[in-house]
């Protein structure tokens, strides 16, 4: 998978041993991803107790998911156990905060809407299934991406997408979660944006100042194939590198040229779209003290300067012998 380290960088990564028998500390968002959470429950421990393997699920009050992701991989820390997250994108970024803080590895269990890293590690989306996956898998070191210290598995930005993401919410919350609502909340709100960000940027040691509608920062090769971005600069992710997209201000019509190129795959072809390989980009402007940030589609103001780069530690997550992946789709 591209996502995990290749042998070169496995060997410079001290591996840690794990029990086969080691216990499994869930955290289930209730309130995320789009399947009946209890149905979900009910078929994770179905598969544990008919194979006799150690689990508790870790309490999650409402709002309380990264403390409660903190406490599971505390736990799996000290005894010798398993963080699994079992939710949507949000709940599976939360519990790979946790894992990395305390050094412990993660399972995934993955309910969400797009569910790309789990989707690129080629792991099941039936809860089923990957539950039976996670009773003989093995950590392996897979690259993750920070944004200052907030971790991301997909992806990062600042500028357009943040708003993107922020309006399609706000939609979501007043006229329901329908997906053809939050897309046509999304289009509205690129139509409509018209500011340039001016930002001071160091990208690999070299300094630059940069005029652009959006940095966006992607750490899925699933996801730049899906768009079309160039194979030299997909081949580098998850090995050492990110990928930078840089998108300048477009009148209306480009946008939708843009739009239309991604959805077909052929973005790599816009050449307006700056995309190319690179392992850290710190920015900071002289007119805000602030960003808003977005990391795996979740929204935050963020101090400058921000600094995105590639996690000098790896997350170890459990994966299935390679023969058993599903393909990535």
């Amino acid at each position: 998978m591209s996502a995990v380290l290749s042998p070169m960088q496995e060997a410079a990564t001290p591996a840690r041993a794990q029990r086969a028998d080691a216990e499994f500390f869930i955290v289930l968002n209730e309130g995320s991803g789009k399947e009946e959470k209890g149905g979900v429950r009910e078929a994770i421990e179905a598969e544990l107790q008919r194979a006799g393997r150690r689990y508790q699920f870790v309490p999650v009050p409402p709002g309380e998911i990264l403390q409660a992701c903190q406490q599971a991989a505390k736990l799996a820390s000290e005894q010798g156990g398993v963080l699994v997250g079992a939710g949507g994108d949000g709940t599976i970024n939360c519990a790979a905060q946790a894992a990395l803080t305390h050094d412990c590895p993660l399972g995934l269990i993955a309910q969400g809407t797009f569910n790309l890293f789990a989707r690129e590690l080629g792991l099941s989306l039936d809860a089923a299934e990957a539950t039976r996956f996670l009773l003989h898998a093995a950590p392996e070191p897979v690259q993750v991406c920070l944004a200052n210290e907030k971790v991301f598995l997909v992806n990062a930005s600042v500028g357009l997408y943040p708003k993107l993401l922020a309006d399609r919410e706000e939609v979501k919350q007043r006229l329901g979660r329908r997906r053809w609502i939050a897309m046509l909340a999304a289009l509205k709100s690129l139509l409509e944006w018209r500011l340039q960000l001016t930002l001071d940027s160091e990208m690999d040691g070299e300094l630059a100042q940069l005029r652009t509608a959006s940095v966006f920062l992607c750490n899925n090769r699933l996801q730049l194939q899906r768009v079309g971005i160039q194979d030299y600069v997909v081949e580098q992710v998850g090995q050492g590198r990110m990928a930078c997209l840089l998108v300048p201000t477009m009148r209306w019509w480009a946008k939708l040229r843009m739009v239309a190129s991604a959805a077909f795959g052929t973005l790599g072809d816009d050449g307006r779209i700056q995309a190319f390989p690179l392992r850290s980009i710190t920015v900071s402007s002289r007119n805000a003290r602030r960003l808003k940030v977005a990391t795996d589609g979740e929204v935050q103001f963020m101090e400058l300067p921000i600094r995105f780069t590639v996690s000098p530690k790896p997350l170890r997550v459990m994966l299935p012998p390679l023969e058993e992946r599903l393909p990535p789709k």
